[in-house]
């Protein structure tokens, strides 16, 4: 990209920008921070930097997106980030930095092609909004023999009630990412038996981990993806994840949360209200995150 055709934001601009970015992010990010410093756990709120790999102080770093150039002295830090470039203004010759989509697509290429399989394969099907939440109940099944993942959670109906509701209900989990942490003994009772490999093929828009997981593909995105979208997609799974162990087989009390019993008509009823409510505000991230995806200049097979 020429630099005639790249905007350039001055220092004081970005640099707010830039401010306003870490407010929100350290939001989130120094709470689990000093949680990991006390050696304690949040059910809820410490997910998102111990299932997904990104932390907070990567986080927290801004990034503009494709197309922009940081002006000022402050940006020369950028010379040492990883995919940025140097550009300089061919009018006034000021120096600038800029996110290097080239060298950031030679490197990712693979990344950015099953981004762009599964963003947009998962946009065009129909969703899915019968599943209640069971795969939380079918990773607790037969908790006598297996234990439960989060040990220090109580389960709200015990083990054998927890047991009950996977043997009441239809189990049809599409995503694989779920799936393998299903207890051996509840791993026959999905319809599906989701893999690696036809993840491109199950995932669909009413999946709450297929939702959370656009936080996932922001960030391996990133820097190409603008910071105002990593965190909308982070805030929408922070809230999916908050109703997602709501309707877990786990007593969530003493951490302020009260259940959402999807072993109860009233309790489905509000999980699929809260589920099409994620899906909506989903698909409009999908959709930005595959307009960067496509973008993207990949090289030629």
């Amino acid at each position: 990209m020429l630099s005639s055709s790249l905007a350039w934001l001055p220092e004081e601009q970005w640099l707010s920008s830039a401010a306003a970015h870490q407010v929100r992010a350290k939001r989130f990010g120094e709470p689990f921070t000093e949680r990991r410093m006390k050696r304690q756990k949040h059910p809820i709120e410490d997910f998102l930097f111990t299932y997904y790999t990104q932390k907070p102080g990567q986080l927290y770093r801004w990034h503009p997106g494709p197309g922009v150039v940081l002006s000022g002295e402050s940006a020369t830090e950028r010379r040492d980030w990883k995919f940025y470039r140097e550009v300089v203004d061919e009018s006034t010759g000021e120096r600038g930095y800029t996110v290097d989509l080239e060298a950031f697509a030679q490197t990712r290429t693979e990344a950015i092609r099953f981004a762009n399989i599964i963003l947009a394969g998962t946009a065009t099907r129909a969703a899915n909004f019968a599943c209640f939440g069971l795969h939380e109940w079918a990773m607790a099944y037969k908790s006598a023999d297996n234990g439960i993942r989060h040990e220090y959670l109580p389960l709200r109906l015990g083990s054998a009630g927890t047991d009950a509701v996977v043997q009441e209900h239809k189990i049809r989990c599409t995503h694989f990412d779920a799936f393998r942490f299903y207890t051996p003994e509840a791993v026959p009772l999905n319809e599906l038996q989701p893999t690696r490999e036809t993840q491109r093929d199950l995932e669909q828009p009413g999946c709450l981990h297929a939702n959370m997981d656009l936080y996932k593909w922001a960030y391996k995105l990133t820097p190409a993806v603008p910071s105002d979208l990593v965190m909308d997609c982070f805030e929408l799974a922070w809230d999916i994840r908050t109703m997602d162990m709501q309707a877990s087989p786990y007593d969530l009390a003493d951490w302020g949360h009260r259940p959402i019993a999807i072993e109860t008509p009233a309790g489905k009823a509000e999980y699929v209200r809260l589920q099409k409510d994620f899906a909506d505000r989903a698909q409009v991230l999908r959709d930005r995150l595959l307009a960067v995806a496509q973008s993207l200049p990949l090289p030629q097979t």
